[in-house]
């Protein structure tokens, strides 16, 4: 069953430290299984245990408690990050011009001085704080009333303590300079960064953004008119819609299973469906990443948000709504984009102390410089020789309240907060544009540690769509297996002779031990009974086996109860190695075995008790762009394997195709241990990563350290694995390792320059190297290089390792 997820819009949020306190308080609520965060866009996702109560009022209470305001978010509510950007837009122009003619009074004009500008000063100040301050100083307020603190506390502290230090110098008359221009100047690059934040916000979200934008709004339902009434078309109808059907244009949101829908050139498919009528080409970019269009006939499938680009189409609904395709891969990127890396701890661990020992810092800093100012000024001239000299505040006691401010300013978390969040937004959103889908912030820090990769051969490696190349019987002499290229022969058809007639119960025999199976191979030899028997044997053929059994990995068997038959009474079909556990005697098809196994074929035998009777060579073919792939990420410098059920003759014929070492190539490997194989390697401190069809693969893709499911748009709601390829070729495993890796490396550079920035701008300030003015601005720029170095993962292109 689906897990049930409720989406959040939170208010209140400034930093890092925010967001941790939202999801503790989330968290704590009884019946929540995990919640999600995101400071950038200010939502929380909410998941709810299976049976668990739901409760949304908790919740929100539980955020208020914390400081904060919520309400559950509606659809609408997604472009949030365009008014939180207004938002600031309208802080900063409120800020700016107030701040802008007391920097140009005081740097231009040297007006710094005078009464009258001092007066001037002040009423401007005034209407910084007032209206451009309100944000900063609601969150502190909120922080304060619940025993906490953030980042708006330091904003709010450093700007007050400039503020009321010049408002008390003002009206006692005590002289000297005044710092309404810093006060108002702190609030004004602070917003300048937010505002620049917000913009970035809005742009790293321009993949989801797209996405969300993709299905249309409305589509032309065909309705039938019967006798006197309208009635939708439910089924597909060609005498009905040739004679009495019509389009009417309705929402989407009214469509349901089973509609049929037209679409004209240029239009966007509006859910899911399968063509029922016509021929086209679809533009599926948006979703598998992939630029060449797809041919659509009847029967293909259809997915919400792709183009149809020139032809017309009757297409039959399948899904609607959260169903579709495209509602999963909506889902995958904003889980994505909310989630949290393991590596953000050590941001959120240090966040959780930070404020409360920057105060600390900063009143020491200023009882230093008040109580103590000759021993503070000998330091700062000493170290001055080194570094550079400043202008210190002009009367002593200005200094404690402008050096503690200038502590409270350089010292704002916002980098620390930004640090992951961000590359994670930047980097899921890069792979969301190349049809790669990763599914939360841990596991895009997992592909980024990867050492070893693992493929599954077949649906992986090979197209999956295995075809029967030859069959081998034994000859007259029966010492050896003579081998048939597969073609319709009059042997078979018009079985006359002995030999005819051998071939036709073999056929009957294999088709009814395969046709129950849905596996590749036993679909393969089903379909060789039709193409050679045809329909008018079905009955004999089906009643060739009763008590049908499908051993997972090995084959399936059966009782044989056909009366004509000379065949005893257990038959199997199915691998070589299961054959021989079953005592199935294969030696005499060993020189079979021999020349189809070197061309990369499957050997599926068919036997009845201990006796051979037919074996198979299956052949799927190697994907093109194999080979290419094991050689780029041999470069990158994984170790490649591949695990295969079939025989080492077989296996190793493929990763000679691919380019895949001997030695590491495993053969007759069963479904269930596979996982043990990853595991085996996981001891052996690898890191890794099973590339699978996420069919058969299950196990296998939840032990690796990270699983990568090659898959159509179709299987997008599968939740096997971590990664997730909407392209059905396994090119983009590179390129998901390679993104991976830039955006961990990434995270890791920007903790390195959050922390690096406050290890050495704490310091200076305290030491008095740093004005507000200055603090204030450098604080901004932390933030801007944080961004900065996560937007280039948007324009990140793969580079293979030499």
């Amino acid at each position: 069953m689906a897990a049930i997820t409720t989406e959040l819009q939170v208010n209140g949020m400034t930093c890092g430290n925010c967001a941790r306190h939202v999801t503790e308080a989330i968290q704590s609520v009884p019946g929540v299984h995990s919640a999600t965060v995101n400071l950038d866009s200010h939502s929380a996702s909410v998941r709810w245990a299976p049976g668990g109560k739901h409760d949304v009022t908790a919740i929100v209470q539980a955020i208020e408690k914390e400081g904060y305001s919520a309400k559950v978010r509606a659809a609408q509510d997604h472009d949030h990050g365009e008014h939180e950007l207004a938002g600031w837009q309208v802080n900063l122009v409120i800020a700016v011009l107030g701040t802008a003619p007391l920097m140009i009074g005081e740097w231009a004009f040297n007006l710094g001085m005078m009464r009258w500008f001092h007066w001037f000063s002040f009423v401007l100040a005034s209407i910084v704080q007032i209206f451009a301050g309100t944000q900063f100083y609601r969150g502190a307020w909120n922080q304060l009333k619940i025993g906490s603190s953030n980042m708006d506390t330091l904003v709010a502290l450093g700007s007050t303590t400039a503020f009321a230090y010049s408002v008390w110098a003002l009206f006692s008359g005590f002289g000297g300079h005044l710092y309404f221009m810093e006060a108002a100047s702190i609030i004004t690059l602070i917003s300048v960064g937010h505002w620049v934040e917000s913009r970035v916000s809005v742009r790293a979200s321009d993949a989801l953004r797209q996405l969300l934008n993709l299905a249309p709004q409305t589509a032309r339902r065909i309705v039938i008119a019967r006798s006197s009434r309208r009635e939708e078309a439910p089924i597909f109808d060609q005498s009905l819609l040739t004679s009495a059907a019509t389009e009417e244009e309705v929402p989407v949101a009214e469509l349901q299973i089973d509609n049929l829908v037209a679409l004209r050139p240029g239009d966007r498919v509006p859910t899911d469906g399968k063509v029922v009528e016509g021929h086209s080409t679809v533009d599926e970019a948006m979703l598998t990443g992939e630029s060449a269009p797809v041919d659509k006939s009847p029967n293909g499938d259809l997915f919400a948000g792709t183009v149809n680009l020139n032809g017309r189409l009757v297409m039959r609904v399948t899904a609607t709504g959260e169903e579709t395709a495209l509602s999963h891969i909506i889902a995958a990127v904003q889980r994505a984009q909310t989630s949290r890396a393991n590596i953000q701890r050590l941001g959120d661990r240090v966040s959780n102390v930070f404020v409360p020992i920057i105060v600390s810092i900063a009143l020491a800093a200023a009882l230093w410089w008040g109580f103590a100012p000759e021993s503070a000024a000998r330091l700062h001239a000493w170290l001055g020789q080194f570094l550079w000299h400043t202008h210190l505040p002009n009367l002593p006691l200005a200094a404690p309240f402008i050096i503690a401010a200038a502590v409270l300013i350089i010292a704002c978390p916002c980098a620390m907060g930004l640090a992951t969040p961000a590359a994670i937004m930047a980097g899921s959103n890069a792979a969301a544009r190349r049809g790669i889908l990763v599914r939360d912030g841990v596991a895009l820090e997992k592909a980024g540690q990867i050492t070893a990769v693992i493929f599954d051969k077949t649906g992986t490696l090979t197209f999956g769509k295995p075809e029967v190349a030859a069959m081998g019987t034994p000859n007259s002499d029966s010492a050896r297996f003579d081998s048939i290229p597969i073609a319709r022969e009059p042997a078979v058809s018009a079985p006359t002779t002995e030999r005819g007639a051998l071939l036709r119960e073999i056929y009957t025999l294999a088709a009814a031990l395969a046709r129950h199976s849905t596996h590749p191979i036993s679909q393969a030899i089903a379909k060789l009974y039709d193409e050679n028997i045809g329909e008018r044997a079905a009955v004999a053929g089906k009643e060739a086996a009763a008590n049908w059994k499908e051993i997972r990995g090995a084959g399936v068997e059966a009782d044989s109860d056909s009366p004509d038959s000379t065949i005893s009474r257990k038959a199997r079909l199915g691998s070589l190695r299961w054959l021989r556990e079953s005592s199935v005697d294969i030696s005499k098809g060993e020189n079979f075995i021999a020349e189809w196994s070197a061309q990369g074929a499957t050997i599926v035998g068919l036997a009845s008790d201990a006796k051979l009777l037919a074996l198979f060579a299956v052949r799927d073919a190697v994907k093109p762009g194999s080979a290419k792939v094991v050689e780029q990420l041999g470069r990158q410098g994984f170790e490649i394997y591949m695990v295969t059920g079939d025989n080492a003759l077989t296996a190793a014929g493929i990763a000679k195709q691919t380019g895949i070492k001997q030695e590491n190539v495993f053969a007759e490997i069963r479904p269930e241990q596979k996982a043990e194989f990853v595991k085996k390697l996981q001891q052996q401190a690898k890191r890794v990563a099973f590339v699978g069809d996420g069919i058969n693969d299950a196990p296998a893709l939840e032990q690796a350290d990270l699983g990568v499911a090659v898959s159509r748009a179709s299987d997008v709601a599968r939740e096997a694995a971590d990664i997730i390829l909407l392209k059905s070729d396994i090119e983009a495993v590179p390129e998901a390792l390679g993104l991976a890796r830039a955006t961990l490396r990434t995270i890791k550079q920007n903790l390195f320059w959050a922390f690096f920035y406050n290890a050495i701008g704490v310091p200076l300030a305290a030491l008095g190297f740093m004005s507000p003015i200055l603090c204030a601005a450098a604080m901004g720029f932390s933030d801007l290089i944080v961004i900065g170095n996560a937007l280039r993962l948007r324009a990140w292109r793969p580079r293979d390792r030499g």
